[in-house]
């Protein structure tokens, strides 16, 4: 099996550089992918998603170039193919009218406003890959449980489900 994927876009690479380095505690479980626009971002997951891998996260910024991080999240939501990915918009600028999109057309799970602070960033990317981790590999979550979020895993049992969301 494949490590699942954690693909970030940004166009800024001193910020995608800074993003990748606060996600390293989740490198030995998570291939980290970058992409500097949304273009890029897409052939990345179509190559990915060619080649079987798997695709946990997508982390994008909204203000980029050509197409912004809403719209890109929206293309990749309508797309069918990544339906248990979850989406962090992680932007300093987006607008109240943004985020709403965000949450209505491209079904964000998260939003963290730039700057950003690590433990938030940890928190949150740890949220969103178990939720992940446990809908995808519900019989085989267990080499991951050094980096899952306990808190994800304790909620699912207190509302009768299993580990993987199953009641």
């Amino acid at each position: 099996m494949s490590k699942p994927v954690i693909l970030c876009i940004d166009d800024q690479r001193e910020v995608l550089a800074a993003l990748i380095k606060d996600l390293e505690p989740f490198a030995e479980f998570f291939d980290i992918i970058d992409a500097e626009n949304a273009e890029d971002a897409g052939a990345v997951l179509d190559d990915m998603i060619d080649r079987g891998m798997p695709v946990a996260l997508i982390i994008s910024d909204h203000v980029m170039p050509g197409i912004t991080g809403v719209a890109l999240l929206t293309q990749i939501r309508s797309r069918g193919d990544l339906p248990h990915t979850r989406k962090l918009l992680l932007t300093g600028l987006a607008t109240h009218e943004d985020t709403i999109r965000a949450i209505n057309e491209a079904a964000i799970d998260q939003y963290i406003a730039k700057p950003w602070h690590a433990d938030q960033l940890h928190e949150t990317v740890g949220r969103l890959v178990t939720q992940y981790i446990l809908d995808v590999y519900p019989d085989s979550y267990q080499p991951f449980l050094p980096i899952l979020n306990q808190d994800v895993i304790l909620d699912r049992m207190q509302h009768g489900q299993g580990p993987h969301g199953d009641r």
